[in-house]
């Protein structure tokens, strides 16, 4: 049986995109030229309350491609697969095609 994570508060929980370590024609690339951190978005908790009580919702979604910040995060392992937990301030921003 699977464990299912489901974030508190404002947390997302994030499966790092490991970027190629070769191209399809078999060049390897450097580690320095796929350093773009990159997630995508497992879970999401519901969001937190302001000072006055106003409720915040969490700015991602389930399925999001987001830009991860260099540092931080807590790992976290569900079975044999690593992911990772931020708060939804810390995340930089989205990615689109």
């Amino acid at each position: 049986m699977a464990k299912r994570l489901v974030p508190l508060l404002n947390r997302v929980l994030v499966e790092r995109i490991v970027p190629p370590s070769k191209t399809t024609t078999g060049i390897l690339l450097p580690e320095k030229s796929a350093k773009l951190n990159s997630g995508k978005v497992v879970a999401v908790g519901p969001g937190t309350r302001d000072k006055e009580g106003s409720f915040i919702p969490a700015t991602v979604k389930e399925g999001d491609t987001v830009l991860l910040p260099e540092y931080g995060g807590t790992e976290v392992k569900l079975g044999d697969k690593e992911y990772y937990l931020y708060r939804d301030e810390d995340i930089l921003g989205t990615l689109h095609d």
